[in-house]
């Protein structure tokens, strides 16, 4: 499996095996980074991509599911715009109890109180900064913190919270939202039988 050999890592007390992050393609960037990512970069492989750093990743779900627990679970906002994000968006949202928007955000969503869509959350999760900006203008715009899922290319600077990962591959997704769950479940004193493949999309 060449994936494991990217990575000579031991991660402390992970959310999930080495094995796991690989083989769902956490790490797998895309062929930019940005200079607010450059710090959870690990290194670049020979066909330009650029690899995250899953020690980073391990940490912030943590770090994440932390945050969030301190919310009231029906203030979560979780969005998600990209095809292959609303399932296990969606998936997250559910099983935390929380609140979603899934598909084309509609504009006014977080700051129109005559929108019939209007939400007032406390914390605002987006999938992808670029695909979900909308969401995250109007978060700012209310005061209101935003944990982001940023690939090696997203811009950081309105986001309170980063989880570097992979946010365009569909096991990448479904592996991140799970992890989240489970570790907003644990800090809870909640047990789950849930899986990484019931966050999955169908094809």
């Amino acid at each position: 499996m060449a994936e494991a050999n990217e990575m000579e890592i031991v991660l402390d007390e992970p959310l999930a095996p080495v094995e796991d992050y690989l083989a769902a393609g956490v790490h797998i960037g895309t062929q930019q980074k940005s200079q607010d990512m450059k710090k959870f970069i690990y290194r670049v492989r020979g066909d330009g991509l650029y690899i995250l750093d899953i020690r980073s990743t391990d940490e912030r779900i943590k770090t994440a599911a932390n945050f969030l627990s301190q919310y009231d679970a029906p203030k979560v906002l979780v969005v998600a715009s990209r095809q292959y994000a609303q399932y296990p968006a969606r998936k997250f949202a559910e099983s935390i109890g929380g609140t979603s928007a899934i598909g084309r955000y509609i504009p006014g969503t977080l700051t129109n109180p005559n929108f019939r869509g209007y939400i007032e959350p406390d914390v605002v999760v987006v999938t992808d900064p670029m695909g979900d900006v909308q969401a995250i203008k109007e978060a700012v715009q209310n005061g209101i913190p935003v944990v982001g899922l940023c690939d090696t290319n997203n811009m950081t600077k309105n986001l309170d919270l980063v989880i570097p990962t992979n946010n365009k591959g569909r096991k990448a997704l479904s592996l991140i939202y799970y992890l989240l769950t489970k570790e907003m479940f644990r800090l809870r004193g909640i047990s789950t039988s849930l899986a990484p493949e019931d966050f999955e999309t169908e094809l």
